[in-house]
């Protein structure tokens, strides 16, 4: 099996964690040097595996993670319809899902776990809520969305580039609907906004972001306070980064059998 070389594209997007400030003059110095000294350093790059971003969720969720964390990284992209890249996939990440991240030569894959990591390597970036209840929260309806809402997905499949407008939902899609807005709803009364855990964007809002996608796409009814929240993400500069990456694709694939 020939090995891919994916395209990939760096980020302008720093580590929010502190490097140091150095600020005084060189001074000269006569220590010896260990022979080794000069020998490079092993680093190591941070890199995002990842699928269609007109099609893909679950990637999606895993890049809005990292942007939102402030973590420096590559994009390695899996065509949707390419084989030999799934079968290259099967290599990179054990459960031949996207997303998968390698930070300092760890690796990561599923949304939670990713979501769990940063948020221990990045806590100032808030992923997780510090309150208790909040947190308790949070990983109660990012749950939710990490195994539930099959209708929906089915019925509504992410697509960024598509539009129907008055488009038709059937009733288990419309049950599931019915549901994510109830939990936004309790989520707006229980930390008051603008995002689903208050002030601050977390894991919930990566976790929900497609689904404000395919609002969008499918023309849901929604009302007041949910279709404000929608078109807040919607507009949020690391979704609109997305957007136009969805956008800029080649691919337009008729029909998908399953969400990934």
């Amino acid at each position: 099996m020939s090995v891919l070389h994916f395209p990939t594209r760096s980020f302008g997007c720093t580590s929010r964690k502190d490097i140091g400030a150095g600020g005084g003059a060189l001074q000269h110095t006569t220590a010896k040097i260990a022979p080794d000294a000069f020998e490079p350093a092993v680093t190591f790059m941070s890199a995002l595996t990842i699928s269609s971003k007109n099609y893909s969720s679950w990637s999606l969720r895993g890049w809005l993670l990292c942007k939102m964390a402030g973590l420096a990284f590559e994009e390695e992209r899996v065509p949707v319809d390419d084989p030999d890249a799934k079968a290259e996939l099967l290599l990179l990440s054990p459960s031949f899902l996207v997303p998968r991240l390698v930070h300092e030569g760890v690796t990561v894959w599923d949304t939670l776990a990713i979501a769990s990591y940063l948020n221990e390597v990045f806590p100032e970036a808030q992923l997780l809520p510090a309150d208790r209840a909040a947190r308790a929260h949070c990983l109660s309806i990012s749950g939710e969305m990490h195994s539930g809402f099959a209708n929906m997905r089915s019925a509504l499949p992410m697509n960024m580039k598509a539009h129907f407008p008055g488009f038709k939902v059937w009733a288990g899609a419309q049950a599931d609907i019915e549901r994510i807005l109830a939990i936004w709803r309790g989520c707006f009364a229980a930390h008051g906004g603008p995002y689903l855990m208050g002030a601050n964007i977390t894991l919930a809002d990566a976790m929900y972001a497609p689904v404000c996608s395919r609002f969008a796409t499918y023309d849901v009814a929604l009302d007041a306070a949910c279709a404000a929240y929608r078109d807040r993400m919607m507009a949020h500069p690391f979704m609109q980064e997305w957007i136009a990456g969805a956008k800029a694709e080649p691919e337009e694939l008729e029909e998908l059998d399953v969400e990934f």
